[in-house]
C-alpha cells in the first residue's frame, strides 16, 4: 500500500513542469511579510561579498555610451504618446498576501545619474519600461502598461471590450483592467479575449477578469491560434523542471533590483508572482489568414506558426489600420535560443512571416502595437520598423550560415557575427531579450547541432572528470588561484573564469576559486547590455556566494493548465520521471480507458522504458485501469489521489493491481533546485547525501 501511495503522490507532481516565472520569484523574493527586497539606495552592494564594478568594468561602459545613439530619443517620445492616467499604487497584492507586482523597487532607474555598474543601453530599455499606467493607442484602442512582463491591449467592440493578451497572474490584469474601467471603460464588459500565442504571460490573468460561465454560455468567445492548447503545454512539460532552475539564471530571480543586482528583464521589467490561470478558447483561427468579425468589428488575423512561439497570431483592424504584431515585432531583438531552454527557433521562416505582414497590412497601417513595450505610429515608421525587424532574423540566420559553411563552428561563432552596423545603431533592434552572442549559436545549433566536428569534443569528459587533470596540470589550487587573480585584477575576465572554473568544477567545496569566480562572473555580468546574460552571471555569483536557497518550493501547478494536458502527454512525462535503472527485468501492459472522451491507451513497461500508444487495446494486459478524464483530472492537479478514486469506485482496475506499487517504485520527483554550479548545494547535516546525486533511491529526490 505504501508503494502505491507513492505512485499516486507521483502524478500531481507533473504539474510542477509547468512552474512560472512569477510563481519562483514570489518565493525568492524575502520571506516574512512577502514584501519584495529594498532597491538599493544608494552605491553599496546588496551582498556582503559583492564588489563594485572595476576600472576595467567602467571603461567598457563608458566606450558604449560613445557608440549607441543616445542622441535619438524617439522611443521615449513613443512611450509618454497617449498617457491617460498613471497607476498611482505601486504594490500589487496577491490574492494570499504576498506581493504580486512592485514596481516600487525599479525607482531607482529614474535617478539622474549613470551607474557605473549598468550597461547604458540597458538602463535606457529599463527606464522605457518603468512606464505604469493607462494609455490611449488611438481613439478605441487602449494599452495598460507596467503591471507585469507583457501589455494588457484593450479594443473597442460594437457592444463591449476586446481583450488581447491578458498579463501573467489574475491580480495584475485585475488592477490593470480596474484601472481602465476608472478612466476609459465606460463600465461596458468584456466582450472577447484573444491570446496571440503560446506564452503564458500572454493568457495567465484572464482568469482577473473573465468568468469562465461567460465563456461557457457563449456570451464571450476565447479566441487562439490553432493548436494552441496542445503547444501551451507541450512545450514546457518534457523539460520543464530544468527548465525552472535554468529561469533563476535567465530571470535573475534572486536578485534583488539594484544597481548591482536585478535591473529589468528587456520585456518588461519582472514576471509577476500572481495567480495564474486559463480558460480554454472557443475559437481557433486555422487558416494561414482568416477573416472573421470580433463583437461586430473586422479583423483579420495571420497566423505565423513556429515564429516567437510554437503557436502565434499577428492581427490586422482594418477600420482603425491598427496592426498588432503579437510579441513577432517588439523593441528588441528577441530570442532564437532562450537560456531558459525551449526549442530553437526558426530566424528564417520569423523574417519572412513579418515580411508577410509589411506587405499584406504594413504598407496601409498607420499604428503598430504588441504584446511588450509600446506602438508606432505614422505608415513611415511602421515599414521602418517591419524592414528593421525583419532584416534582423534574416540576416543572422543567412549570415552565421555564411559563417558556419566556411568552417565557423558552435563554438567561435558568437566571436565572429555582427550584425551590420546599420541593425546595430536601431534601438528596436539591440539585444535586450535575445542577443547576438547566443543567438548566433542558437542558429547553428538549429541546423548543425552541437557538435564542432573536433572528434575531441565527440565523446567529452564530463567537467567532474576533466577539472582534476586541468588543476593537476596547472600546478593546483594555489597556482590557479594566485593566476586566476592576477587575470581578474587586469580585466582579463574571460580568460580568468576559463580558469578558475576548471578549479571550482574539481574542488567544488573550495570556497576561495568560488568566490573568485563569483568576483569574475560579477565584473562579466555588470558589462553585459542583455538582461539575460548579466542575470545569468549575476545568479551564478549570488550561489557561488550563498549557495542555493533553502526553504518550501512555491507551487506553481496551473490546475488549469494541468487540465489542458493531453492525455498521451501525460503518459509521456511520465516515461521521462521512470528511473529506468529501477525498471530493469520489469515487463508488463496496461490497457487505460477514459470512458467520457472516448479515449484508449496501452502503456507498456520493456526493456526499462515506459511507453504509450492511443487508440489501441492490448488483447491480454496484465493490468486495465478505466477511470473518465474528467476524474483523472482531479488525480493530475492533486486534488483527489488516485487511490481514492480506485477505493470509491470511480475508478475501475481488473488483473494485476500490483503493477501500480511496481511502476510506483520506479518514479522520480524532480528537486526543483538541483546543483548548476558544483558545491551550491546546501546540505544539511540531518539530509542524507547520495553516491549517485542523479539517482533517486526511494523514487523521490532527497528533500533538501
Amino acid at each position: 500500500m505504501s508503494t502505491r501511495r507513492a505512485f499516486i503522490k507521483t502524478l500531481p507532481a507533473v504539474g510542477a513542469a509547468f512552474s512560472a516565472a512569477g510563481c519562483l520569484l514570489a518565493e525568492a523574493r524575502a520571506a516574512g511579510d512577502g514584501e519584495s527586497p529594498a532597491a538599493s539606495a544608494g552605491p553599496e552592494h546588496f551582498h556582503p561579498k559583492g564588489k563594485p564594478p572595476s576600472s576595467f568594468t567602467r571603461a567598457v561602459l563608458r566606450q558604449a555610451r560613445t557608440r549607441l545613439p543616445f542622441a535619438d530619443d524617439t522611443d521615449f517620445e513613443e512611450q509618454r504618446r497617449g498617457l491617460i492616467a498613471p497607476m498611482a499604487d505601486r504594490i500589487i497584492r496577491a490574492d494570499d498576501g504576498h506581493v504580486a507586482w512592485d514596481m516600487q523597487q525599479f525607482q531607482f532607474l529614474e535617478r539622474q545619474d549613470e551607474f557605473d555598474s549598468i550597461h547604458p543601453s540597458l538602463l535606457r530599455i529599463s527606464r522605457l519600461n518603468n512606464n505604469y499606467g493607462l494609455y490611449e493607442v488611438v481613439p478605441g484602442i487602449y494599452q495598460v502598461r507596467g503591471f507585469d512582463l507583457s501589455d494588457l491591449t484593450i479594443v473597442r467592440g460594437r457592444t463591449g471590450w476586446i481583450v488581447f493578451d491578458p498579463l501573467v497572474s489574475q491580480e495584475t490584469a485585475r488592477a490593470a483592467w480596474a484601472l481602465f474601467q476608472a478612466h476609459a471603460g465606460e463600465g461596458r464588459p468584456i466582450s472577447a479575449v484573444i491570446y496571440s500565442h503560446t506564452h503564458g504571460d500572454h493568457w495567465g490573468g484572464v482568469r482577473g477578469i473573465l468568468k469562465e460561465e461567460d465563456v461557457r454560455s457563449g456570451a464571450v468567445p476565447v479566441i487562439a491560434p490553432a493548436d494552441f492548447l496542445v503547444h501551451t503545454v507541450a512545450e514546457n512539460v518534457y523539460a520543464g523542471n530544468a527548465m525552472n532552475r535554468r529561469l533563476f539564471y535567465q530571470y535573475g530571480l534572486l536578485l534583488p533590483a539594484a544597481p548591482h543586482g536585478y535591473v529589468g528583464q528587456g520585456l518588461g521589467q519582472r514576471v509577476s508572482a500572481g495567480t495564474t490561470g486559463l480558460i480554454a478558447p472557443t475559437r481557433y483561427v486555422e487558416k494561414l489568414i482568416e477573416t472573421f468579425e470580433v463583437d461586430g468589428i473586422p479583423m483579420v488575423f495571420q497566423n505565423t506558426p513556429n515564429t516567437e512561439a510554437p503557436r502565434e497570431m499577428n492581427t490586422y483592424i482594418p477600420d482603425r489600420k491598427a496592426l498588432w504584431m503579437a510579441e513577432n515585432v517588439i523593441a528588441s531583438l528577441h530570442n532564437i535560443y532562450t537560456l531558459r531552454g525551449a526549442p530553437v527557433r526558426d530566424p528564417l521562416n520569423w523574417s519572412k512571416y513579418i515580411n508577410a505582414a509589411l506587405y499584406r497590412f504594413g504598407r496601409e497601417a498607420e499604428v503598430m502595437f504588441a504584446s511588450h513595450h509600446w506602438p508606432r505610429w505614422g505608415n513611415a515608421r511602421i515599414q521602418a520598423v517591419l524592414r528593421a525587424q525583419r532584416d534582423l532574423y534574416a540576416h543572422m540566420n543567412n549570415q552565421v550560415l555564411h559563417l558556419a559553411n566556411q568552417g565557423v563552428t558552435i563554438n567561435e561563432i558568437h566571436k565572429v557575427y555582427a550584425l551590420p552596423q546599420s541593425l546595430q545603431q536601431t534601438w528596436h533592434c539591440r539585444g535586450y531579450h535575445g542577443s547576438p552572442e547566443h543567438n548566433s549559436r542558437g542558429v547553428i545549433q538549429r541546423y548543425l547541432g552541437f557538435w564542432d566536428c573536433n572528434p575531441a569534443t565527440l565523446i567529452p569528459l564530463a567537467p567532474s572528470e576533466s577539472a582534476p587533470l586541468y588543476v593537476d596540470m596547472m600546478g593546483g589550487a594555489e597556482t590557479i588561484l594566485a593566476r586566476g587573480k592576477r587575470l581578474h585584477d587586469a580585466g582579463q575576465y574571460l580568460l580568468a573564469q576559463e580558469i578558475v572554473n576548471k578549479l571550482v568544477q574539481a574542488e567544488p567545496q573550495n570556497q576561495a576559486a568560488k568566490d573568485l569566480l563569483a568576483d569574475i562572473f560579477e565584473q562579466i555580468g555588470y558589462q553585459q547590455e542583455n538582461p539575460g546574460l548579466r542575470n545569468c552571471f549575476l545568479a551564478g555569483a549570488y550561489e557561488l556566494r550563498s549557495g542555493i536557497p533553502e526553504g518550501a518550493t512555491a507551487s506553481s501547478s496551473s490546475p488549469d493548465v494541468v487540465r489542458a494536458m493531453p492525455t498521451e502527454l501525460f503518459l509521456n512525462f511520465l516515461g521521462i520521471r521512470m528511473d529506468s535503472r529501477k525498471a530493469e527485468g520489469m515487463r508488463f501492459t496496461i490497457n487505460l480507458i477514459t470512458p467520457d472522451n472516448g479515449e484508449r491507451f496501452i502503456v507498456e513497461l520493456e526493456n526499462a522504458t515506459l511507453t504509450n500508444i492511443a487508440g489501441f487495446q492490448a488483447e491480454k494486459p496484465d493490468l486495465t485501469l478505466t477511470i473518465n478524464r474528467s476524474d483523472l483530472e482531479q488525480t493530475m492537479i492533486g486534488a483527489k489521489t488516485l487511490e481514492a478514486q480506485i477505493a470509491d469506485g470511480t475508478a475501475q482496475v481488473e488483473g494485476d493491481a500490483g503493477i501500480l506499487s511496481r511502476l510506483a517504485a520506479t518514479m522520480v520527483t524532480f528537486d526543483p533546485r538541483f546543483e548548476i554550479l558544483p558545491g551550491t548545494k546546501v546540505r544539511g547535516a540531518a539530509n542524507r547525501v547520495q553516491s549517485d546525486p542523479y539517482r533517486a533511491d526511494s523514487g523521490e529526490v532527497v528533500a533538501e
